[in-house]
């Protein structure tokens, strides 16, 4: 017993040691990110994002400084039905339930149905299961990831990482991370929505500028992950905002508050008008309950 009590708190100790290098490297990052986060920004506020683009895979990421205290935020944050609460949020979220793994030891399991931006049956909705699991944890830092091997049109290896350390009893820094690979017939899809109806749309990063000295964003892949990471950013925001609200408004006050914050980035963002938003969660949400 006496050996089985060593080999446990050698696991514990290693498993807060390497919580207090994640927690020292994510300050580190902040304060690598100070100026960028609290200067005059494009967003207006604590955000840093970033895109990369590969030959096969993509990815988006966001920085940010949210007012809310970790010790409050975190212990939502470790229940896979709290991130489908935060990904119902998201247009293309048609249907989130999460459930616990088969088997002891087993991650949960976050059974998803990602579809059009506009209203759309189930049936025609793309289903994917994203095993869900805290990975780090510690009273200062925090990490979830989401991962699924396969989504639609042959995407594959998506990976969602969320990452928070403590800045003072009031804020929170954060970090998220949205990641997939792509085979041939995605690189068509995207080629074909790219130079049609996703022709116009642009990403965040400013590439150059125009003539007239106005910004000339990212378009392409870059645009559209970084459009989703941004979305994603916003119902994290939007859901750790509405839990100080009585359970029964939290879903319209979230909603409500998503919607409001994409709004201050229409060139980007604006697909539906709040009413036709509002009523489609509405009716997803009513059909998932």
């Amino acid at each position: 017993m006496t050996r089985i009590l060593a080999i446990l708190f050698s696991c514990l100790a290693g498993a807060s040691a390497f919580a207090a290098d994640d927690n020292a490297a994510l300050l580190a990052k902040h304060a690598e990110l100070r100026e960028a986060l609290e200067g005059g920004n494009a967003f207006g506020s604590p955000v840093y994002l970033a895109s990369q683009e590969g030959s096969n895979s993509i990815s988006g990421e966001v920085y940010a400084v949210v007012r809310k205290p970790f010790a409050q935020a975190m212990p939502a944050l470790e229940k896979p039905a709290a991130w489908c609460e935060i990904l119902f949020l998201h247009l293309n979220t048609k249907y989130c339930r999460a459930s616990s793994g088969a088997g002891a030891g087993a991650p949960a399991v976050l059974d998803v149905a990602i579809g059009k931006k506009y209203d759309q049956r189930i049936e025609d909705a793309y289903r994917m299961s994203l095993a869900f699991a805290v990975s780090a944890r510690s009273p200062d830092y925090m990490r979830a990831t989401m991962s699924a091997a396969e989504g639609p049109l042959s995407t594959h290896d998506y990976r969602i990482v969320f990452e928070a350390a403590p800045l003072d009893g009031e804020r929170t820094f954060i970090h998220f991370t949205y990641a997939y690979g792509f085979g041939l017939p995605s690189r068509i899809a995207a080629q074909a929505y790219l130079s049609t109806v996703g022709s116009r749309k642009v990403g965040f990063t400013v590439a150059g500028r125009q003539p007239d000295g106005t910004p000339r964003y990212i378009g392409g892949m870059r645009g559209v992950v970084e459009r989703n990471t941004m979305r994603y950013y916003l119902a994290i925001e939007s859901y750790l905002g509405a839990l100080g609200a009585p359970r029964e408004q939290r879903l319209e006050k979230s909603l409500r508050d998503w919607f409001t914050a994409t709004e201050r980035f229409p060139r980007q963002l604006r697909e539906l008008g709040q009413a036709e938003y509002m009523d489609m969660k509405r009716r997803e949400h009513q059909r998932q309950s």
